[in-house]
């Protein structure tokens, strides 16, 4: 039996559930799943784990990304009627790169009040336990499987912020080989798998050095990659170099200006070109 609790007042929580670790739940998410009158959940067999562990008994209805659009006005009408309903993903916070924003947005076009509990969700500890930049981030998700995936990239070319992604084992080594090929071999990125499980771990690398790691180590598990953003500092310096290389040797006698910097001598390693990737 769920333990009794004050009545809730009627309206749509948003609530969080473990990436990985079940006890990455707060308490305040317990008691609302056990108070609620209905839990939307985005597969009732995963949350049903869940519900075990925690002896939650409130009745479930599988709300996922194939049903969505025909059933988020019914449970929007639900709550207008008195009802104070949950919706749970299988993991982490839902409506990011999971189900809920249609019925959060349907919820809110009919009036209905909408809650968001704060907890897990797994690009943030991804983003602190890569050492990259945390002061500014952009979270794209999962990219587009095939159309728009190229077109999505190259929108980033020039992303200075911190870059967020999250990605399945069977397309990873495709994704950063995308990565490199728009981003080049040198950029600082991490990867992280299984956060919060038993086999939770980070590759931190230049995205050469991590296709590297997973050529040698096949992927397993639910990936997030972070890679860093466009370097302003790193582009000023070289935009003073090339000035100055270009006050040292005047185009008119620059011997090097029409040779590929591959051919060039070691000794002559400074005309060649930082950004090559």
């Amino acid at each position: 039996m769920n333990e009794q609790y004050e009545p809730l007042q009627p309206k749509l929580y948003v609530v969080p559930t473990p990436v990985g670790n079940l006890e990455d739940i707060t308490l305040r998410a317990l008691r609302i799943l056990k108070s609620v009158s209905l839990v939307l959940a985005e597969d009732t067999r995963t949350s049903a784990v869940l519900f075990k562990h925690y002896d939650i008994h409130t009745p479930l209805s599988a709300f996922h990304k194939f049903n969505e659009h025909k059933t988020a006005e019914s449970y929007a009408r639900k709550i207008l009627a008195g009802e104070a309903v949950a919706l749970v993903s299988d993991a982490g916070t839902p409506s990011i790169s999971d189900p809920g924003y249609l019925l959060v947005h349907q919820c809110i076009e009919m009036g209905v009040e909408v809650e968001c509990l704060p907890g897990a969700t797994a690009f943030v500890p991804a983003l602190v336990d890569s050492g990259l930049p945390a002061h500014s981030f952009c979270f794209e998700g999962f990219l587009p499987v095939k159309k728009g995936r190229q077109t999505k990239l190259n929108s980033l070319v020039d992303e200075k912020r911190t870059m967020i992604f999250y990605e399945s084992p069977h397309r990873l080594q495709k994704t950063l080989a995308d990565f490199i090929a728009v981003f080049g071999e040198n950029r600082a990125a991490s990867v992280s798998r299984e956060i919060s499980k038993k086999f939770e771990q980070t590759i931190r690398g230049s995205l050469s050095e991590i296709v590297e790691f997973f050529n040698e180590n096949p992927p397993k598990g639910e990936f997030v990659i972070v890679i860093s953003g466009v370097d302003d500092h790193a582009e000023q310096d070289d935009a003073q170099d090339e000035k100055a290389d270009e006050t040292i040797l005047p185009k008119s006698k620059n011997k090097y200006k029409n040779i590929d910097a591959d051919a060039l001598p070691k000794h002559e390693s400074k005309y060649r070109n930082k950004n090559k990737f």
